[in-house]
């Protein structure tokens, strides 16, 4: 019985897991010889399924479950998000829709769009369900446009203050449109890695992962094909472009074309952080390259996804989906570890991290 509960991450499925259980031990039962006052097999199945989600339910049960959800989590996490770590504002989505998380914890919820990101400086969002895009107003959930587009992905948008363009996939097609929601164009045939934006500049440079597997910037081919492409990111000082593929990380210098490639395996995500410091997701761990030297900066006890980095590059958050927790590690004046448990419950399911912006 106690191997039983060792896998059994909560009440709910720890009741279907027991009738599983029951019904293949019924269905592989050996015939047995009718005596004269037998028992029926369906009172025996009733009986033990009982006694196997009593036990689930019992407090004994209940200790096993949590102490299997603290083994794949941080112990001494908070029961919900009070407040960030950091200023600024979060941006997050998923199954429960979009949202808008203070410095205070306080939330807003923009709307039932499952991925997001934030405009220049913040000032708006832009957010898709699987056929729509939009145009929001972060601060009141004001919708200033809205395009229906098929199969729409990676919802990404740059440019300056007061000249922007976003840009998305829809299937393996990547589009621009202007930040006012016009002139919508075909751009590309793409992998279905999220585009990204050249920061710090006047001109409205695109990097992106074309069909072939190639990493273009502007149009322009920087890089040989490869077929695993899962990330990519731009430096915050516009001159390098990080791309994570199976067997590594590729730096491409803009400028001169030159490549650097970091030998490390299983990368699934980069993020960089204000200073250019480079954080690789890999598993259960999150690595950090600078200045050429790649370090671990924090191990879970189960697989993180996603990262974020606070603005002024202090923190940076991930997640840890089995433990329903979200994860703040300090990569500048400590090395605290900070936990928030029942994620899921505050944003209506598992929500993806769109970024980590400055406050209003």
């Amino acid at each position: 019985m106690r191997r039983l509960f060792d896998a059994v991450p909560s009440d709910t499925e720890a009741e279907e897991r027991a009738w599983s259980v029951v019904r293949e031990v019924y269905a592989h039962r050996e015939p047995a010889v009718r005596r004269r006052s037998p028992i029926r097999p369906a009172l025996v199945l009733a009986a033990v399924a009982v006694a196997v989600v009593a036990a689930a339910l019992s407090p004994p049960g209940r200790a096993v479950v949590n102490a299997v959800r603290r083994s794949i989590g941080i112990e001494g996490a908070q029961p919900a998000l009070f407040q960030l770590p950091s200023p600024g504002r979060l941006l997050v989505s998923g199954a429960g829709g979009t949202w808008v998380v203070a410095a205070d914890g306080s939330t807003r919820r923009l709307g039932a769009y499952s991925q997001a990101s934030w405009s220049p400086h913040a000032l708006f969002v832009v957010a898709a369900t699987g056929n729509e895009l939009a145009a929001i107003e972060p601060a009141n959930g004001q919708v200033h446009w809205q395009i229906a587009r098929p199969a729409i992905g990676f919802p990404r948008w740059g440019g300056t203050r007061t000249d922007t363009r976003i840009a998305y996939l829809t299937g393996n097609h990547l589009h621009v449109v202007a930040g006012d929601g016009t002139g919508d164009t075909l751009l590309s045939e793409s992998a279905r890695v999220a585009p990204v934006w050249q920061p710090r500049t006047t001109k409205h440079v695109l990097a992106y992962v074309d069909a072939r597997g190639r990493v273009r910037v502007g149009g322009r081919v920087v890089s040989h094909a490869y077929a695993d492409a899962r990330s990519l990111a731009w430096s915050p000082d516009g001159r390098t472009v990080a791309l994570a593929t199976r067997g590594g990380v590729v730096e491409l210098a803009v400028a001169s074309g030159r490549t650097h490639t970091v030998r490390v395996a299983g990368v699934r995500a980069l993020a960089f952080a204000p200073d250019g410091r480079l954080a690789l997701l890999r598993g259960n761990g999150v690595l950090l390259l600078a200045d050429g030297d790649l370090r671990t900066l924090f191990v879970a006890p189960s697989k993180l996804d996603g990262l974020a980095w606070s603005p002024n590059g202090r923190w940076l958050l991930s997640s840890l989906p089995a433990a329903d927790q979200w994860v703040f590690v300090q990569t500048r004046g400590g090395r605290r570890v900070l936990a928030v448990s029942h994620i899921r419950r505050q944003f209506g399911g598992e929500p993806s991290l769109d970024g980590w912006a400055p406050g209003a």
